[in-house]
């Protein structure tokens, strides 16, 4: 069983600079959740006859040359990524309907933005693009598993908190960190959510933010029903 990670120092500054908020909280990643990622990973491989192996969770081993279907090394794949969101991160597209679901949630609920950005950088430029795209949310940046910053960030709040992510590492880490949180797994892409297998820790699958919000909305609602019942 995975073991619960800790809050990175760079990550918990971030956090301490927050306003306090006694709100439920919505945590939300952005990449292939707001902004689409794939897609726009997809073309840049294929502009460098490279792609994807397979359409399932793992970059490493699963980039390679079109031709031979050869993998690229850890190194390359590390390489390309960095390259990748220096080139690319200021004109993603938005996933259809997000920013719409994240602002009506937002009446209810506190937003934040917790991605794993390459490059410090970029942060700025994300965010630029976001605040262009109607979503103002507090973004922070981590790195690896986001279970010690989901943990950190639901610190004196009241349940629930909400978890939403692509990636079943992230997910893996915050059900072994913070398992109370409700988990969302959404992927934009429909290729690689038909590969994804849902975990028993994940409350949600989707691909669809029209269902997510409606989710989300159902469990303050069950909330606020058995705080009057008890």
């Amino acid at each position: 069983m995975p073991e619960p990670t800790q809050v990175l120092p760079e990550v918990l500054a971030q956090i301490q600079a927050l306003p306090f908020s006694n709100r439920p909280l919505i945590i939300c990643d952005v990449d292939e959740v707001i902004l689409h990622l794939i897609a726009h990973l997809e073309d840049y491989l294929h502009a460098r006859d490279l792609a994807f192996l397979k359409y399932e969770y793992r970059l490493t081993g699963n980039i390679g040359r079109r031709d031979n279907r050869e993998p690229l090394s850890s190194d390359d794949v590390r390489r390309l990524l960095l390259e990748f969101f220096d080139e690319v991160s200021h004109r993603q597209d938005m996933v259809p309907g997000a920013g719409d679901a994240l602002n009506a949630l937002s009446q209810q609920w506190d937003v934040i933005l917790l991605t794993n950005l390459p490059g410090g950088h970029n942060k700025p430029v994300r965010e630029k693009l976001l605040t262009g795209l109607g979503i103002t949310f507090p973004l922070l940046t981590n790195s690896g598993p986001k279970g010690g910053a989901v943990a950190a960030l639901s610190r004196g709040r009241p349940e629930p908190v909400v978890f939403i992510d692509d990636s079943p590492t992230n997910h893996t880490s915050v059900n072994a960190t913070l398992p109370s949180a409700v988990q969302i797994q959404f992927i934009a892409d429909a290729r690689f959510l038909q590969t994804t297998e849902k975990a028993g820790y994940i409350d949600l699958l989707s691909s669809d933010w029209q269902e997510t919000a409606a989710f989300i909305g159902a469990i303050l609602q069950g909330s606020n029903r058995n705080q009057q019942s008890g």
